[in-house]
């Protein structure tokens, strides 16, 4: 694919999830980030039959209390190790994510991102053959 076909965005840019409420989720573009992450509240563990399954409270919005509450299958666990140095265990789930005018299934690992600017990174392995990053703009794809 020639880059000249790929979409250009900034480093901070909207993400919006269509089977979440349509939640549209302020992320940041992170080079450095394999996978992408979402903030959670909590996770819940449970079993449907033999699958895993979790349920997952969000708070989609920096200085809002508002709590959105979603079950997904775990599509896996992984062990991701955190720009600090700390590896953790966490859980990875798949969903339809809208950035831009792309439409695509984004795997998101899930943590407490409480202390934290942005309630998304977006990781190279969602960047890779849609999008190039202009580090020096943000929100090209609009407010």
């Amino acid at each position: 694919m020639s880059t000249t076909s790929l979409q250009i965005i900034g480093w901070k840019e909207w993400a919006v999830f269509p089977e979440i409420n349509h939640e549209r989720i302020n992320m940041k573009v992170d080079t450095g980030a394999q996978t992408s992450c979402l903030h959670v509240l909590k996770v819940e563990p449970y079993q449907v039959g033999s699958d895993e399954w979790v349920k997952v409270w969000f708070q989609p919005e920096q200085d809002s209390e508002r709590e959105v509450v979603k079950s997904f299958a775990v599509f896996d666990r992984r062990r991701v190790k955190s720009s600090g140095g700390h590896t953790t265990q966490r859980y990875v789930i798949k969903t339809p994510v809208q950035i831009g005018m792309l439409h695509f299934e984004i795997e998101l690992t899930l943590t407490s991102r409480t202390d934290m600017r942005y309630r998304m990174l977006l990781g190279r392995q969602a960047l890779s053959k849609r999008f190039l990053v202009d580090s020096s703009v943000s929100y090209l794809l609009g407010e």
